[in-house]
């Protein structure tokens, strides 16, 4: 009995990867928002995954209630994983930061519906960060040290922070993915690597926003332990995103549900505790432009990025 169940899984890995792209968008858009065929909200996993699971599934739970469509929510194990869902009809609306949004529109024609905002700004910068007892004040010091990078598809936490040790002409003796921005900031603050890469926000009312703050409750002196030797450039805020060819009626009312969700008290709450998120602003493809420009600039092939 097993043997069959395995040999008829088989088969239908087998069928759906000899679907034309027509017929599994068609699959897709199936009585898209039933209980049947869900609409599928992935996160990328920045933060702490059962953090994100929690806040995800407390927006799908809130857009159930507005829209009447059902939703699934996922956080997989990395940005890649999250691109090739939505590039594959596997995800319909994707959280992604900067650099996964730009791969996954032009990889797969995915399209952004907001940017974020965080301060009233939506923009925010890469970060470099040693432990204070490393010796490491500049970046001319990273040259043969151990750097722990967020994740390859990272924008803050990886594309610019490699691109400006590259311009440079500063060569780390390894790197690692550390898995998360926290993960991050973990492995400096316990002397595993000696610089850590991730995002970094104005500080509020005096209090840091950088990637630090997510660990002050584990790490109560991290901001003690843990210092910033230097910022990257502005970078575009992270993305809602929406797969390619997502059926009108469905976008539509995920675009009013959406703006309505940031602007409710409940909704707020949910999006800092998810991101750090204060609230979502409509945008287009040209506002992330820049990212496209930096990569140009630095000879950097966005398609080959994540196979580093």
């Amino acid at each position: 009995m097993k043997k069959i169940i395995f040999l008829l899984f088989c088969l239908a890995l087998l069928l759906t990867a000899c679907m034309s792209d027509e017929d599994r968008l068609a699959k897709a858009n199936l009585d898209l928002g039933s209980k049947k065929n869900p609409i599928k909200m992935y996160f990328v996993p920045s933060m702490e995954a059962s953090t994100v699971v929690s806040s995800g599934e407390a927006i799908a739970q809130w857009m159930h209630e507005e829209t009447g469509y059902y939703f699934k929510v996922a956080v997989p194990t990395s940005y890649a994983a999250v691109i090739e869902a939505i590039g594959s009809y596997q995800a319909d609306v994707a959280w992604l930061a900067t650099f996964a949004y730009v791969l996954a529109h032009d990889k797969y024609g995915a399209e952004v519906k907001f940017i974020t905002v965080r301060n009233g700004l939506t923009k925010y910068c890469g970060q470099f960060v040693a432990h204070v007892d490393s010796g490491i004040d500049s970046l001319s010091q990273i040259e043969g040290k151990v750097v722990a990078y967020t994740d390859a598809a990272s924008t803050a936490g990886y594309i610019y922070p490699s691109a400006i040790l590259k311009r440079e002409g500063i060569e780390p003796a390894k790197y690692t993915f550390a898995g998360g921005h926290p993960q991050a900031i973990t492995a400096v603050y316990n002397r595993t690597a000696d610089v850590g890469c991730t995002y970094w926000s104005p500080a509020k009312n005096g209090h840091p926003r950088d990637a630090r703050e997510k660990l002050l409750q584990t790490y109560p002196d991290v901001l003690e332990k843990v210092k910033i030797v230097a910022l990257t450039d502005s970078i575009p805020n992270d993305t809602v995103t929406f797969r390619r060819s997502l059926p009108k009626q469905v976008e539509e009312k995920l675009v009013k549900a959406l703006e309505k969700f940031a602007q409710t008290g409940q909704g707020q709450d949910i999006l800092h505790k998810l991101y750090d998120i204060d609230g979502l602003q409509p945008a287009t493809d040209a506002d992330y432009d820049i990212v496209r420009q930096t990569l140009k600039t630095l000879d950097m092939d966005a398609n080959k990025v994540l196979n580093n």
